[in-house]
């Protein structure tokens, strides 16, 4: 199969020095890759500023902004039988970045912003037979947000997670998720390392794409 994934965070820019982003590492993707990989797959990679080193093996496209992430999702999304949007895109961004480095003085106390695009919706028409992932990193109770994802964005599986939890989400190797499909399957699945989370992951892709090894 060939598998494009996207991972990592983006960033907005306030100005060539300041900009808005998350705390996303980039490892769940990497992880993600790295499955796919070691079971034969074809991978590109969709990359913001992650913090932990991409696969040689698979095609690393790097980004920066969401604007970004979506130009390369679009650019490569016919290659793909399947997409996996682990990327934790920034949803806001300034209206009118500056070009020059805003000093400290002279900063507003307010920033005019506007919402990135929503790149799982823009792809949405192009799905076909696809297979499509995404993720809803929400702190609380993820589900309902999750199950509100699944519908809006026309998914085959999302991946629920609530990275308020010191031992899942962001910038740590363990994660605790929960796997809703649009059959209306759900699977919760209990603290374990992003790898083997990446596994199940790529267990359910490879089962619903109809892959044989």
């Amino acid at each position: 199969m060939n598998i494009l994934i996207t991972a990592g965070p983006t960033r907005e820019p306030i100005d060539p020095v300041r900009f808005i982003s998350n705390r996303s590492s980039g490892r769940m993707g990497v992880a993600l890759a790295e499955a796919a990989l070691a079971r034969g797959h074809a991978v590109r990679l969709v990359t913001g500023p992650i913090a932990v080193p991409a696969p040689p093996a698979a095609e690393r496209v790097a980004v920066v902004t969401a604007q970004d992430m979506l130009a390369a999702v679009q650019a490569n999304l016919d290659w793909s039988d399947a997409l996996i949007m682990s990327a934790a895109v920034a949803d806001w961004r300034p209206r009118t970045p500056s070009p020059l480095k805003l000093k400290k003085n002279r900063m507003p106390a307010q920033l005019e912003m506007e919402r990135t695009p929503d790149i799982l919706q823009a792809v949405a028409a192009r799905k076909g037979g696809r297979v499509f992932v995404g993720f809803a990193a929400e702190t609380g109770e993820p589900e309902e947000e999750a199950r509100r994802k699944l519908q809006a964005k026309r998914l085959d599986l999302i991946v629920a997670n609530d990275v308020s939890r010191a031992d899942a989400g962001f910038e740590v190797d363990t994660n605790r998720v929960t796997l809703l499909a649009a059959d209306g399957t759900v699977e919760a699945l209990p603290l374990m390392l992003k790898t083997e989370v990446a596994s199940r992951i790529l267990d359910w892709v490879e089962a619903h794409a109809g892959f044989r090894a």
